[in-house]
């Protein structure tokens, strides 16, 4: 069942990469380069910035789990450039990685787990706790004053003429990381309700809910745990407490 489950993820995002691959080249060779003034509507602004909360949503967890901070660095930049189309191949790569025990016995906890010799001692974590809950209260917030201002400055989204082609391609690379966030949010969640009713939330409301959610599963960990932790649900944490040190 988990060694499907890994092979099923890992196909799953190298197609999602393609179609995200295929939609930034049709769009491109159709509409042009996306560095033209016109093209950066209101609706097109906050979409981009919706879109890189995510990202450092994302990208928050990629500088995690790389030991070496020069990977780090060429994987960030790509994710800034490229969007999901790194994300898909990073989260390949890493499904590539997997040894068939990490397969079997938790794809997605050793996908998400550092980079790093299993019994070496985690590293200090960048944020603490605290901070974090900080970080991603203040994003949501300024996302949601970011959707107010659009709204009332722009009117609604739901109207004829507003999806230009790089506004389209852009949501097509939006929700790409959306799949990312949701399948860490099913794996998170102790029920199948509790999980649909995020992914329907992050589907609707973006990194509004990308936000909320982080914060509240930061709310979950005591002050002085590492930050990390956030990324693991508590089973898989209890299950694996004895192979590996945190």
């Amino acid at each position: 069942m988990a060694a499907s489950l890994a092979i099923g993820l890992r196909t799953a995002f190298a197609v999602v990469g393609c179609v995200s691959t295929a939609t930034v080249i049709y769009t491109i060779a159709t509409d042009g380069l996306p560095f033209r003034k016109e093209l950066f509507t209101p609706w097109m602004v906050a979409t981009l910035v919706d879109f890189y909360i995510n990202i450092l949503a994302i990208g928050a967890w990629i500088v995690y789990k790389e030991s070496n901070w020069i990977w780090s660095v060429i994987w960030i930049v790509l994710l800034i450039c490229l969007g999901s189309i790194t994300t898909c191949a990073y989260i390949v790569v890493q499904f590539l990685k997997l040894t068939p025990q990490e397969s079997l016995l938790d794809p997605i906890y050793f996908v998400l787990l550092r980079n790093r010799k299993r019994d070496e001692v985690e590293s200090k974590s960048i944020l603490s706790v605290t901070s974090a809950k900080f970080l991603f209260s203040v994003l949501g917030c300024l996302m949601l004053a970011t959707l107010a201002y659009t709204i009332a400055t722009d009117g609604s989204p739901f109207r004829q003429g507003i999806l230009t082609p790089w506004l389209s391609a852009t949501l097509v690379d939006f929700y790409v990381n959306v799949i990312a966030l949701s399948v860490w949010v099913a794996y998170k969640e102790r029920t199948w309700i509790r999980a649909a009713i995020w992914i329907i939330l992050l589907i609707c409301l973006g990194s509004i809910s990308t936000c909320t959610y982080i914060a509240l599963q930061l709310f979950h960990l005591a002050p002085q745990d590492p930050v990390y932790l956030v990324l693991f649900s508590s089973d898989s944490r209890q299950v694996h407490n004895t192979r590996l040190e945190f």
